[in-house]
């Protein structure tokens, strides 16, 4: 049985878990939640913590309360995977649209960052990173080609042959020992070069959409720095932002 653990506030845990569970699909879209008083008793907390929670996740779009029935999953969550960063991870993108993922590791090397990669990692010039270019499928279609650079002094167990394809939030987890608490992310449009059609088996003369992400734990200290090219011809984006 999952239970809160302290020193995080109470409610932020219980945020965590719920969000966590949806993330899963542990609640599938449209699903009702259990009520405030069964998971007061399983996570032994207050109701009013457990309300608390749930406003909160509501504020957010990823609940809907209707008054007098319960909270249900929002139903558009299967669509819109973007409120516990799964727009950014590209797997469960990918699975979210209906689509079979995988990811071939195409390069891993350590090298010295570029003036732009020093710049967003916040590292001094010419700093050592391990690079990352993977590439992306959908149904076997290649849809997204990601470059990555992680800080070398970050890195605290040394990649495996598995590693280089895991979702960046495990990848960061599993060998930096770091959690991404928010990410920054550049989008414009630009014809991609004849080595980037050819991979991502592209036809020329039509624009793909630039992606720079900048992924950042809670000290907002900079984590990762990639530059992705997206097919949004094949893998549609949809974006949803909550007001509130």
């Amino acid at each position: 049985m999952m239970q809160v653990q302290r020193p995080k506030p109470i409610a932020n845990q219980v945020t965590e878990i719920l969000t966590d569970r949806i993330r899963m699909q542990q609640y599938e879209p449209g699903s009702r939640l259990p009520s405030e008083d069964d998971l007061a008793k399983e996570l032994r907390v207050s109701r009013a913590t457990v309300r608390s929670a749930l406003a909160r996740m509501a504020g957010e779009g990823l609940v809907v309360r209707r008054q007098g029935d319960g909270t249900y999953v929002n139903e558009n969550i299967v669509e819109v995977p973007t409120r516990m960063g799964g727009m950014w991870d590209f797997l469960r993108l990918i699975e979210h649209s209906g689509r079979t993922p995988s990811t071939t590791l195409l390069s891993k090397k350590k090298r010295p960052a570029s003036a732009a990669e020093a710049n967003a990692l916040s590292v001094s010039a010419a700093s050592i990173v391990l690079a990352l270019r993977r590439l992306f499928f959908a149904d076997g279609k290649p849809v997204i080609l990601a470059e990555s650079v992680i800080p070398a002094d970050l890195i605290l167990q040394p990649l495996g042959p598995e590693d280089g394809i895991l979702p960046i939030k495990d990848l960061l987890s599993q060998n930096c020992d770091q959690t991404i608490a928010y990410t920054i992310v550049d989008i414009h449009a630009e014809l991609p070069d004849e080595a980037i059609s050819r991979l991502m088996q592209f036809n020329g003369g039509a624009p793909i959409l630039r992606l720079q992400q900048v992924f950042f734990n809670r000290n907002n200290l900079p984590l990762l720095y990639s530059v992705s090219n997206y097919n949004d011809s094949v893998l549609g984006m949809r974006l949803v932002h909550t007001w509130g």
